[in-house]
């Protein structure tokens, strides 16, 4: 299954350099891959803006699908997701105020306020909620609750911001280039050796805090490293990608269907149908409108929705 995944990962890694408002010929794909001539207006396009939103896809893709295994598995909450611990909202905050208060134009200038308002408000929330499933997603909520008019105060009092950050906000692969991977992507790495890391500690957790413990597991060194781990991942795809919604959710519920509920293969099969996830989303968005495209995040979340209604729905929710 995980052959599979990463089969599939190949192809719609190929359907986001080919698809696309402009028709290209796979053939000048592959030519601008390895030989590329940017006077080519085809080549041009998928070395200059093909390539980076792929990349991107492919780091914010894989972000956020650990960091919904990771979310589900500490808190055992089938409906968590990045934005259920105030980790959007405190982004956001951060995001606004830097482009209000400081006046900040371009997205490589404001992505280190989104990864540090990110990881600001996952510390707090963890500091608060002391490990605790329930206390976490309330004190998330609450979070949120509080953030969000804060948010939309300072926009309503500065337009200028609120047009900036109106492009940040939707969810989107485009306007970034590699420079932003390039900045961002040792928190990626040190986050997803941390949650793969962690996969057979989450199946101990599964089972409640006691048995747990009595298994042998320090329970605090777990939450605190999952917590950490929490903080580089969401921190990074926010900052690469804005507050995308619904993938976190949707990616690890998709794992458990194919794999079953070790985590030991939930979380690798996380990594791969989060890009996925992402990825298509984007080149749906691409070429779903005529002439236009579609942000990623509004295809992300067209596509999620469901999924959370089902889980909604559904009497029975795959084992945490």
């Amino acid at each position: 299954m995980l052959v599979a995944c990463l089969v599939a990962l190949v192809l719609t890694v190929a359907a986001s350099l080919v698809f696309g408002v402009r028709s290209i010929d796979p053939a000048e794909v592959w030519q601008a891959l390895f030989a590329p001539d940017l006077a080519d207006a085809d080549q041009a396009v998928v070395v200059q803006l093909r390539i980076p939103r792929t990349v991107i896809g492919l780091t914010a893709g894989v972000a956020l699908g650990l960091a919904g295994t990771l979310i589900q598995g500490v808190t055992r909450n089938p409906i968590a997701d990045p934005g259920l611990l105030g980790i959007n909202a405190g982004a956001s905050l951060a995001v606004v105020l830097g482009i209000s208060v400081l006046g900040l134009t371009q997205p490589l200038a404001y992505i280190w306020f989104a990864f540090a308002g990110a990881a600001v408000a996952a510390a707090l929330v963890f500091w608060i909620g002391r490990s605790e499933p329930v206390r976490l997603a309330l004190v998330g909520a609450a979070l949120t609750a509080f953030l969000t008019p804060l948010i939309a105060l300072v926009l309503l009092r500065d337009t200028e911001a609120f047009n900036q950050y109106r492009f940040w906000a939707v969810g989107s692969l485009t306007g970034r280039g590699l420079e932003t991977i390039q900045s961002l992507w040792p928190f990626l790495v040190v986050g997803a050796v941390l949650a793969i890391a962690l996969a057979h500690r989450l199946n101990l957790l599964a089972l409640g805090d006691d048995v747990a413990a009595a298994l042998g597991q320090r329970v605090g060194v777990t939450r605190g490293l999952a917590a950490l781990a929490l903080v580089l991942l969401c921190g990074t795809a926010t900052a690469l990608a804005g507050p995308i919604a619904l993938v976190g959710l949707v990616v690890p519920h998709a794992a458990r269907r194919l794999v079953g509920s070790d985590y030991r293969w939930i979380v690798p099969v996380s990594l791969v149908l989060g890009p996925i996830m992402l990825l298509a989303a984007d080149v749906v968005g691409r070429v779903i409108v005529p002439n236009s495209e579609l942000e990623a995040g509004v295809v992300a979340a067209f596509l999620g929705a469901p999924v959370l209604v089902a889980i909604a729905r559904s009497r029975k929710v795959a084992g945490l």
